[in-house]
């Protein structure tokens, strides 16, 4: 109340009480990848571009390099809100995929045959995948007796794919390229994506390592390819990760367009199916036994049958390796991320976390440099105590509550104007292992004369 002198009637409004607390948006999808063909204005170059679930939006991609693929994957499974970032790419990895999606292969190398040509070969993979690998793979193949800088040549066509992925700052404007341009997502299209996947280059551990760093910032989670090789290959490339922000997901999925079958990286359809479980059901659900829609099978075969401990996909999920089984149409299989403390093993268990956290950091802008009393401390904790009792009648986490420590709320920090308030909560956890106790018994044999 002013302290100004007034002879009258004043009417002073008392701004107090709890604020609403909202939950913030899980089901956002950051897209990195590659579209040499993309119309250049709607698509410009490590920038963010929101889709807001039309395929319309994306005809513009056009029809090469691995975001138009991945696009669609998600599509099959829901509209999602995608923020897309496209990657540039060099003159030799485009023409690579050009003639890849063509069947056939140019290889510009530094010597030339004898005729002073270059060596065209026919390529045996058209996987939209990592196709510069591919190509040049079958490239090597034939040329590696004759041409001694073709591997050089390889190496270094693959680490400017990946350099280019893994971005970093524009030196000229200063802005993000590469998967860090995730970052700029918020300021430049108002969202902050919390699903991040790049198809055929996750199965790169630079890129995977480098999008953790940006999915501790943004509070997201990876969806990672796996190496699609065998077994021996995921389990040993899931151990180069240690974080709960990492699901991987391996092998590929075989998908038919236009009449022709390839396989394609998974993570984009299980994208998909991430944003539709939480659409269905809530961000506190594991997406696992899911169906993904638009595929016809699996780069490998997933053996799987209820109660084998030795079956592929248990094998797989036992590494925390999430995988596609055909049990009913094909379904995603697996619970757990890559976390190191098992504390964050489930991957629901995160993503609940990230929400409910996210959700109060953001709801809290009010109550900065207001005054502290009493009255702000009541505020401020029964707005939280509202919230989680909102989430636990939604059934999104089993209970919770918020409280100001007097231990932590010393008049010390307060004179530094620092308040400290405490809340916990316990998510839902899933059903991961269910046993039925057999009892073979003859107790009920008396019932036959009765």
């Amino acid at each position: 109340m002013s302290e100004q002198f007034l002879h009258g009637i004043e009417v002073v409004e008392i701004d107090t009480g709890t604020r609403p607390i909202r939950t913030v948006r899980a089901s956002v999808i950051g897209l990195v990848g590659t579209a040499p063909d993309a119309d250049a204005e709607v698509f410009p170059f490590d920038t963010p571009v929101l889709i807001a679930g039309s395929r319309l939006e994306t005809a513009k991609l056009g029809k090469t390099g691995t975001l138009p693929a991945a696009i669609d994957g998600i599509f099959d499974q829901t509209g999602a809100v995608v923020v897309i970032i496209r990657i540039n790419e060099s003159s030799a990895i485009t023409t690579a995929r050009k003639t890849v999606a063509e069947k056939k292969t140019l290889v510009t190398t530094k010597k030339k045959d004898l005729e002073g040509k270059n060596k065209e070969l026919a390529a045996a993979s058209n996987t939209q995948r990592a196709a510069v690998e591919a190509t040049l793979t079958a490239a090597k193949k034939e040329l590696e007796t004759e041409e001694k800088n073709l591997t050089e040549e390889i190496t270094k066509l693959k680490k400017a794919e990946t350099e280019m992925i893994k971005g970093g700052v524009n030196e000229t404007t200063g802005a993000y390229t590469g998967v860090k341009a995730l970052l700029a997502a918020q300021s430049k299209v108002g969202v902050t994506p919390r699903i991040l996947i790049a198809p055929g280059f996750t199965h790169i551990e630079e890129v995977t390592q480098e999008m953790w760093s940006i999915a501790d910032q943004l509070r997201a989670i990876i969806i990672a390819d796996g190496p699609c090789t065998n077994d021996a290959a995921a389990i040993k490339y899931r151990g180069k990760f240690g974080s709960a922000r990492v699901y991987l997901v391996d092998p590929q999925v075989q998908v038919s367009t236009t009449g022709d079958q390839q396989f394609e990286p998974a993570s984009a359809r299980v994208a998909g199916v991430l944003v539709k479980s939480d659409a269905e059901r809530g961000f506190w659900w594991s997406p696992s036994n899911r169906e993904i829609y638009g595929i016809i099978g699996t780069h490998r075969p997933i053996d799987f049958a209820f109660g084998n401990k030795n079956a592929r996909a248990n094998i797989l999920n036992e590494q925390d390796i999430a995988t596609i089984i055909q049990q009913d149409g094909y379904r995603l299989w697996g619970n757990r991320t890559c976390a190191s403390d098992k504390k964050w093993a489930f991957l629901s268990v995160r993503r609940t976390a990230d929400m409910v956290n996210e959700s109060l950091l953001q709801n809290h802008l009010w109550a900065l440099d207001r005054n502290i009393s009493k009255t702000y401390v009541s505020d401020v904790s029964e707005g939280v105590n509202a919230y989680l009792r909102h989430l636990t009648a939604q059934g999104a986490v089993l209970g919770g509550k918020c409280w100001a420590d007097p231990d932590l709320n010393t008049p010390e920090q307060i004179k530094e104007g620092k308040v400290c308030f405490n809340f916990d909560f316990t998510p839902p956890y899933p059903a991961e292992h269910i046993t039925f106790r057999s009892h073979l018994v003859g107790n009920y044999l008396e019932e036959i004369v009765k």
